[in-house]
């Protein structure tokens, strides 16, 4: 209600003069300096955030290489490509390979029932007649 008497009374609000273009906003002559300064601070930060997880993911290699070797366990990636290697070894040159399994129900075999079979097990009598007519 305030502002509405004063934009009456000819006052209006404050911003006005800027918002039609009367005044312009004091610019800052050191505006690309401290914009500078602080894209200058991030990079600083970004990096000193990489350094702390870089050292937190090598520590937590050294903890899993230690458990490793406790338990003589290999990493995934070796103990993956010792089996595909081992794969490809018995299956190279070998006239009695494995063949490609194709799974049930992908049409090697033919439907025993129709789905209209299915459908006419489940009608009574005279509807089934009916049907089949």
């Amino acid at each position: 209600m305030n502002f509405v008497m004063k934009a009456a009374m000819g006052g209006g609000p404050p911003d006005v003069g800027k918002m039609l273009g009367g005044e312009k906003e004091e610019e800052d002559p050191d505006a690309a300096q401290k914009e500078e300064e602080r894209q200058e601070a991030l990079r600083q930060q970004e990096e000193e955030r990489k350094d702390k997880y870089g050292k937190m993911e090598a520590e937590r290699e050294r903890m899993r290489q230690g458990i490793r070797d406790k338990y003589g366990l290999k990493k995934r990636e070796e103990v993956e490509a010792e089996a595909a290697a081992a794969q490809e070894e018995a299956v190279a040159g070998s006239l009695t390979r494995p063949k490609k399994t194709v799974p049930a129900g992908c049409g090697d075999e033919e439907e025993e029932e129709s789905i209209m079979d299915t459908v006419m097990k489940y009608l009574p009598g005279p509807l089934q007649d009916m049907l089949k007519k």
